[in-house]
């Protein structure tokens, strides 16, 4: 009897040194208060896309909502009720950039699924290029303490491959600043930087060397700096300090070999929260022009 208790107190200690720890420093009452009411955020920035060598004028959106995920699967579920243990809650950010070059125009659209609850990193990005020239599209899970990548180009040099990464990535970054800013690594990291950056520099798909940094800007906005010295590529990312930390704007600055310097930037002229997935009829194209788009 004793022999089987032992054994018990066993597996039972192995499966919690196993389990996934819990996020800290996150208000899970704050952060059901705000985001499980059935709606999600919509967030629409001016957007100056730098491309070819010259700015160009678009609108960028970031959409953030919460959704039940399949961790096995790592897709959206269908029946969370049934899905039993393998159910996660994940913080999802949606981001278009739209803009024109000369006569044809770019799409661009990430997807981050981050989960609320683990204290891992996010469980799944995609991201996809459109432009006349043809299509890309990337997608890494987060599996076995890695992510396994998969990266299809319409350029032959490109496509298509398979990859394995250990590493976070910068993306993910807005998502844990809307958790909350706290779990933003800081100092020296190992970095996957953005995958719209990776789309449109054609560097190679892999981390790279950088360094994240806080700053205090005043007037109740917060803002982080990550830079890449092999890249010459800074991101900063300015945002609220208090829940739910809105993200006001963002900035990539990229030195080029020449030492010209190009400045893509977003800023935020409108949000609200809305269950845009109910409006989709003609009655409700409106809204798009309230929301500037």
């Amino acid at each position: 009897m004793l022999s089987r208790l032992y054994t018990l107190l066993f597996f039972s200690g192995l499966l919690i040194s196993c389990g996934t720890a819990s996020r800290e420093n996150v208000d899970m009452d704050a952060f059901g208060k705000y985001w499980y009411q059935g709606q999600a955020e919509l967030n629409v920035f001016d957007l100056k896309q730098y491309r070819y060598g010259e700015p160009r004028e678009g609108k960028a959106v970031m959409i953030f909502v919460t959704e039940d995920f399949s961790k096995s699967k790592q897709v959206k579920l269908d029946d969370p009720q049934n899905a039993g243990a393998d159910a996660r809650k994940v913080l999802k950010l949606n981001m278009t950039r739209d803009f024109v070059t000369g006569v044809y125009p770019y799409h661009t659209m990430l997807s981050v699924f981050t989960p609320v609850e683990e204290d891992l990193p996010a469980y799944k990005l995609t991201h996809s290029a459109i432009e006349w020239c043809g299509q890309a599209f990337i997608q890494m899970n987060w599996k076995n303490a890695a992510y396994q990548a998969q990266l299809f180009s319409y350029f032959e040099s490109e496509g298509d491959q398979n990859l394995k990464i250990d590493a976070q990535t910068e993306d993910g970054i807005f998502n844990l600043i809307r958790l909350n800013p706290d779990l933003v690594p800081q100092g020296d990291q190992r970095l996957i930087p953005s995958l719209t950056y990776q789309r449109f520099s054609h560097m190679e798909l892999k981390a790279y060397r950088a360094k994240i940094e806080l700053e205090e800007l005043g007037n109740q906005t917060n803002q982080f700096v990550v830079e890449y010295p092999e890249l010459g590529r800074t991101l900063k990312v300015q945002f609220k300090k208090s829940f739910p930390f809105e993200i006001v704007s963002w900035e990539e600055i990229q030195v080029k070999e020449n030492g010209q310097l190009e400045s893509t930037t977003a800023t935020r002229r409108n949000h609200q929260k809305l269950d845009y997935w109910t409006k989709n009829g003609l009655i409700h194209e409106s809204i798009r022009k309230e929301l500037g788009l």
